[in-house]
């Protein structure tokens, strides 16, 4: 059987790196054909290197994973990337061959990697239906509707430094004001990414624009520190993909 050809896209070049190293060594037996740091050139590298495999961000400028995926059906199969758990779930529930979460778990991509020679010999899925399904994700609002005890504030969201999940609320912080919604972080998190905004913490969601540094402690915990706020920011080891330069 001819050695298997693989492509890996993704918009982050050492978390691509990292996966890159991590299928050599655990399956030495495949051929990386290609590397690609946005949609379009992982189209173009579909069309003409014709992998037997995709490994595709979810998340890419130019075409995202799922758009590129459309183009897959019948010719190459398909494992997504993704940090979201949602997305992965809903991938695999769609005909998706597998999911890989960032961060990358040694165990997690080995169980995938046997899943992928299972599959191998048979015919890739349409993944159209997938695409639609996560395509139809929430916008995320231009303002919030927040409460500051008696008083209701109408927040834009490009004042907002960040995000808290407090009990059965989230605490919305600006550079003047701070104030409750009810609508949870996890709801909040996806449609927020679009607007700017990390997940950096399960509790905490912070713009972008608004992160100063990142450093690690004596404990090797990393901690955010942002720019005109005093406060501190945990990230915990879920979402320190983001900040791998460290």
């Amino acid at each position: 059987m001819p050695r298997p050809r693989v492509l890996i896209a993704d918009d982050e070049p050492l978390l691509r790196a990292e996966l890159s190293e991590a299928l050599r060594r655990l399956w030495p037996e495949a051929d990386i054909i290609g590397e690609a740091g946005d949609g379009i050139e992982a189209l173009r590298l579909l069309r003409v290197d014709e992998p037997d495999v995709a490994f595709l961000d979810i998340r890419m400028p130019g075409l995202n994973g799922l758009e590129v995926a459309r183009t897959c059906a019948g010719r190459t199969h398909v494992v997504f990337v993704t940090a979201y758990h949602e997305h992965a779930v809903a991938a695999f529930d769609e005909g998706a061959l597998d999911y890989v979460l960032k961060p990358f778990d040694a165990l997690r991509l080995d169980r995938c990697l046997s899943r992928v020679r299972e599959r191998l010999r048979t015919v890739p899925p349409d993944l159209s239906r997938l695409a639609q399904r996560l395509d139809a994700r929430p916008v995320a609002p231009s303002w919030l509707q927040a409460s500051a005890g008696n008083t209701i504030h109408f927040i834009d969201l490009a004042d907002v430094v960040y995000f808290t999940a407090e009990a059965k609320y989230v605490r919305v912080v600006t550079d003047t004001l701070e104030a409750h919604i009810r609508t949870p972080l996890r709801e909040l998190a996806e449609s927020l990414e679009q607007a700017g905004f990390w997940q950096v913490h399960r509790a905490h969601v912070v713009a972008v624009k608004r992160i100063a540094s990142a450093t690690r402690d004596g404990d090797g915990a990393l901690w955010l520190s942002l720019r005109g706020h005093p406060v501190k920011l945990p990230v915990s080891q879920r979402f320190q993909f983001r900040f791998k330069g460290m």
